[in-house]
């Protein structure tokens, strides 16, 4: 099977204390899924984990054996809680290295600018052995490569520019597709109708949402696939259930669902 016919899965480890403990939202898991999916590659897990070398090696190592790519966000900045680097090292077997081409650009940043490049701020050269850089064009400091992990910042403009950087790179399979018919009947309603159109069409995943917007109750039943003239026989078979139901379906636009 040629790239452009498998799926192409990938996993994405967010590290860090903050969020487990609510203090810090993430904002980066909803946009590298919709990166990956533009390119071919379908998000298939997300775990967060806390800043414990056993459980982000753990993790690291599981998601790398089972999914295409594994995308790390958090962890490697100056202070002493970001251990990112030192673990992704550890989970490959190489030694944690103060990387040369890291080295320089920090050496290069700081002489331009009014902060001091101290011991802390070196922390951020530190990759494993065979690591290749991932650019950073805002602050400088990189994130890197190792096989078939990329290991990002946690800051959600420096993650955004660093997944720009990696993306072409990327082999992909087939993008997932996505039909949205919005509906003004209760999920104990379509319920039935749903699950019998979900077995005729097993390759189809069907979600219902359920949701109180501009004034009213809907419900948005969301149909994602890879083939588009079944996502379409599925829409059509949805919309005449709501249609028999006594409801009245819309067809929706990304962008309003």
């Amino acid at each position: 099977m040629s790239p452009s016919q498998k799926t192409v899965t990938a996993a994405v480890i967010v590290i860090g204390n903050e969020i487990l403990s609510g203090r810090t939202q993430d904002k980066n898991v909803a946009h590298i899924a919709v990166t990956l999916n533009e390119v071919g590659v379908r998000l298939s897990e997300v775990r967060v984990v806390p800043d414990i070398e056993a459980e982000i090696v753990d993790a690291v190592n599981t998601l790398r054996a089972k999914f295409d790519y594994v995308f790390t966000t958090g962890g490697i900045g100056p202070t002493h809680d970001d251990i990112t680097a030192e673990c992704v090292a550890k989970a490959f077997g190489q030694k944690l290295i103060q990387n040369p081409e890291a080295t320089r650009r920090l050496m290069e940043h700081y002489e331009h600018s009014e902060m001091e490049l101290n011991a802390a701020r070196m922390r951020m050269a530190n990759t494993p052995e065979h690591a290749t850089l991932i650019d950073n064009p805002i602050s400088t400091a990189p994130g890197f490569q190792v096989e078939n992990v990329f290991v990002m910042a946690g800051v959600p403009s420096i993650m955004r520019a660093m997944l720009d950087g990696v993306k072409g790179g990327l082999v992909g399979g087939v993008p997932v597709l996505s039909r949205t018919v919005l509906c003004n009947l209760g999920e104990g309603m379509v319920a039935g109708g749903l699950g019998e159109i979900q077995e005729r069409y097993p390759e189809v995943d069907i979600g219902s949402y359920p949701q109180y917007a501009r004034g009213e109750f809907r419900v948005s039943l969301v149909m994602r696939g890879t083939d588009a003239a079944e996502l379409d026989a599925c829409a059509d078979e949805v919309r005449a259930m709501v249609t028999g139901l006594g409801g009245t379906p819309k067809d929706l636009d990304e962008d309003e669902a």
